[in-house]
């Protein structure tokens, strides 16, 4: 188990060195308290430099962490340990650089990774909250009940809320997303049935209006099977025509859905082959019950059907 500590994030204008200040100059950056170890319990890779210790508290010289979207934006090149910067736009450089992180999502898993730079949550002089990290070698679900026995021991005084996993968080994070995702295949699944009950009822209709020429084609010795085949011909004709346009239609509207939803691809050609051909089977499935109703038609009094 190795813990770590995380405060929330802020937003904040940074003064940092070789980069020009002025009211005209997006020099806002997002920050965040942690607590030694963060980055080794949360899997991100140092690129250079150190984490906080234990020894960067009050009184010590002051350091902080950035990724490597901060080093793009405020055009720090590959020398940034050791570049100096000041966690606001009127002060003076007065914390060093000391690492370097790779970028990794931070509070909202479909925005893009912000300039974000860390300071330790010991040189700061009134804490709020802390967020502890827990890192195991077992699933987070069946550890988490050790959390609260823990806790209490080291001190009862603590209260101790809101508990989840990293793939609990992740998932309320892309919740809306993952509510529209069982919508829309919930709807999916109606706009199947109902194009299976409407695709039943036109066949019937069909086989209904052409049953003089089905009992005339039988008298004249047509056989129960090519009168099958030739209502699952016309099912066929409409499946192709329908699915057409329905491919085409369906591959517009992903590519727009795509921006809407998170790591959706509109145009994935497996979900458009597996859609076709399932889509192909209801509707052979629905045409099997007129086809079969056909090839069961009495000649004589077909022929005086009205």
């Amino acid at each position: 188990m190795v813990p770590a500590l995380s405060g929330s994030a802020w937003g904040t204008s940074v003064n940092v060195e070789g980069f020009p200040s002025g009211p005209d100059v997006d020099n806002h950056a997002n920050y965040n308290e942690i607590g030694p170890g963060y980055f080794r319990t949360m899997g991100v890779s140092l690129i250079s430099g150190r984490e906080f210790t234990r020894a960067d508290s009050l009184g010590s010289a002051k350091v902080a962490i950035v990724n490597e979207a901060f080093v793009k934006k405020f055009n720090l090149g590959r020398e940034v340990l050791g570049k100096r910067m000041a966690a606001d736009s009127g002060t003076k450089l007065n914390i060093e650089i000391v690492g370097l992180v790779e970028n990794a999502k931070y509070s909202e898993v479909k925005d893009q990774v912000p300039p974000l730079f860390f300071r330790p949550y010991r040189q700061d002089e009134s804490i709020g909250s802390l967020n502890f990290y827990v890192r195991t070698s077992v699933p987070g679900k069946d550890f988490i009940a050790n959390i609260p026995g823990t806790l209490a021991r080291l001190d009862p005084n603590l209260p101790l809320e809101n508990q989840r996993t990293m793939e609990q968080q992740v998932r309320d994070n892309v919740f809306l997303d993952r509510l529209i995702s069982t919508l829309s295949a919930a709807f999916a699944l109606l706009a199947t049935l109902l194009a299976a009950v409407g695709l039943y009822g036109v066949l019937a209709y069909t086989v209904a209006q052409r049953t003089r020429e089905i009992g005339l084609r039988m008298a004249l010795g047509a056989a129960p099977g090519r009168v099958r085949r030739m209502v699952l011909r016309q099912v066929g004709i409409m499946t192709v025509i329908g699915g057409v346009i329905g491919l085409v239609a369906a591959y517009f509207m992903g590519r727009a859905a795509q921006s809407l939803l998170y790591q959706l691809q509109g145009h994935d050609p497996v979900v458009l082959i597996g859609s076709a051909v399932v889509l192909t089977l209801v509707a052979l499935v629905a045409g099997l019950i007129p086809a079969h109703r056909a090839s069961q038609i009495d000649p004589m009094r077909a022929l005086r059907y009205e």
